[in-house]
Parts: structure tokens; sequence; C-alpha cells
């Protein structure tokens, strides 16, 4: 079962991201607004970083639906996040083909390089990593995506990996 991290701060959202829900809201006809539900939350977590339980609450009240609803949909779709994360989402494929070439190794290498378990951010707040199904590069494997952009890193090894997370740490020290 999926944890849903939960807080009790408010949530607000601001006249501008109102502004772009509605334009998400008039695509579709009167009466089948919770149809936007998806690019909603996108909008949400490109907000905050996450979808908190308050911040589904407040879209399940702007599309007039039970906060139910929200919540299922968020939680069955991988893309949300349900706890804050780092400032960059490592994200490696974990399905059988990237496996066979050094997936699971890529893995274990991340988790000591950055001293997180998956789902775990790290106590600078830069990084956050996770296991991923098929990123669509099998025959490019093992392979990872980093997000927010979700750049895409293929043939991944110990020392590319390494030299991804040093340039990134470098990048915002900069």
């Amino acid at each position: 079962m999926l944890k849903v991290e939960d807080t009790s701060v408010p949530v607000e959202f601001s006249p501008e991201l109102i502004k772009q829900f509605d334009d998400i809201a008039s695509r579709y006809p009167k009466g089948k607004q919770k149809s936007g539900l998806l690019p909603i939350l996108h909008l949400v977590q490109a907000k905050f970083g996450w979808v908190s339980v308050p911040a589904m609450d407040k879209v399940a009240g702007y599309l007039h639906i039970q906060p139910i609803e929200v919540y299922e949909v968020a939680t069955f779709y991988s893309m949300y996040f349900m706890r804050p994360q780092g400032k960059y989402v490592l994200e490696v494929c974990r399905t059988g083909p990237c496996c066979l070439v050094g997936a699971e190794k890529i893995m274990d290498h991340i988790e000591q390089k950055l001293g997180v378990s998956e789902g775990e951010v790290t106590s600078d707040g830069l990084f956050s990593w996770r296991g991923v199904e098929c990123l669509a590069a099998c025959g490019y494997g093992p392979v990872l995506q980093i997000g927010p952009e979700y750049t895409f890193y293929e043939n991944l090894t110990n020392e590319s990996v390494d030299t991804l997370i040093d340039g990134l740490k470098a990048k915002t020290n900069n």
C-alpha cells in the first residue's frame, strides 16, 4: 500500500494557479470538468513539489467532486508524489530488461552515493530516488530519468551516475 504523507499545513492556490485550473476546466463540457483532474494535479505538483492531502482536498473542492475521487487518481499514477521529494528525483527503470543489465546494482549504488533509501530525501533537500516501471529504453539500459525536467540517461555505470549526481550538486551550488 502506498503511504500518503498528510500535513496540517493549509494549502492556498494563487489566483494565477486558479486561472490555469479554469483554463483546463474550460476544455471540457459543463459537468465534465473532472476530466481535467490529471493536468490539474500536474500543476499542483509543479507548484508544491508533491501532492499533499490538503492540496487534493482543495482540488476536489475546485472540481466539485469528492476528495476520495482525487485520492484514487493521485495514488494510482506513479507520476504523482504523495510526499515531499528532493529537488532532483532520480527514477531508475527496474523492469526486467534493465535489471538484466545492472539496474539493481545502479539503484544500490545510488542509495550508497546519496546515503538515503528509496523514497527518502537527502538532508540537503537536493535528491530523492526510486525505482519505476519501464522507461521505454530497453535497448539502452540501465536507464534513469531525472525530474523535474525528466531528462533521460542511458547505458548507466556507477561512474556515469556519480558524474550526473556531482554535476547536479555543482549546478545547485553555483
